[in-house]
């Protein structure tokens, strides 16, 4: 049997929630890019995570040091970027989730307008679509810079670095955006046709009063007899 749009509401709103909250991890964690142990930078006690807002030295795995970026322009083209697409997601993803938590069946605001409430559905549905691809987008191209410099051979060897964990997870966290968007917007196709199909069949009682009127306004035989 197919899925029934409360549960795909439900659904929508888990992942939502655990999108949301791990686009915000996502830019804030330091480990976007990662010190790469190659030929003769094999310096293992010490460890160098750039993010998007900062910087941190690890030493020895028991120390860090944190210095957060003096300055916006000093930080390459990606990672600039990524701090506008990431934020950009951040807002969409939590505007999303309000927004599907209001239009949820489960949920009873905004009974009164019915109307207004189905259409937040499709709303936070494509919210949530944007605020995966505000997340997948500046992860890829990270990533595609970390690739390109590592085999690139002009890079120094002691500037190279290698994909972090944030990039990691920022894929998974955007296909978890991507598939709440989608369930949002699946819950509203099915939830219209059943309003359609329940708004076109006729109530049995309003039937039975229709056929009571039309009987009594038929004129009896015996009036004319």
């Amino acid at each position: 049997g197919s899925f029934h749009p409360s549960a795909l509401q439900v659904c929508g709103l888990a992942l939502g929630a655990v999108g949301a909250v791990g686009a915000v991890a996502v830019t804030l964690m330091p480990q976007w890019r990662v010190s790469a142990f190659i030929g003769g930078n094999i310096v293992v006690f010490e460890t160098l995570w750039e993010g998007l807002w900062m910087s941190c030295m690890r030493h020895a795995n028991v120390r860090m040091q944190c210095k957060v970026y003096d300055s916006l322009l000093a930080l390459p083209p990606d990672l600039q970027a990524a701090r506008g697409l990431m934020c950009t997601a951040c807002a969409l993803a939590l505007l999303a989730l309000g927004a599907g938590a209001l239009g949820a069946r489960c949920t009873r605001c905004l009974e009164a307008t019915q109307p207004a409430k189905a259409y937040l559905l499709p709303a936070a549905g494509l919210a949530f679509v944007a605020a995966g691809l505000a997340v997948l987008i500046p992860v890829c191209w990270a990533a595609h810079s970390v690739i390109r410099d590592f085999y690139d051979p002009i890079v120094p060897v002691a500037t190279k670095r290698e994909l972090g964990d944030a990039l990691y997870l920022g894929w998974a966290v955007a296909l978890i955006l991507l598939a709440g968007g989608a369930a949002f917007c699946c819950s509203f196709g099915r939830s219209g046709r059943q309003s359609s199909r329940y708004s076109a069949r006729p109530r049995p009682g309003a039937l039975r009063s229709h056929r009571s009127r039309k009987a009594t306004s038929l004129p009896s035989k015996s009036r004319y007899v």
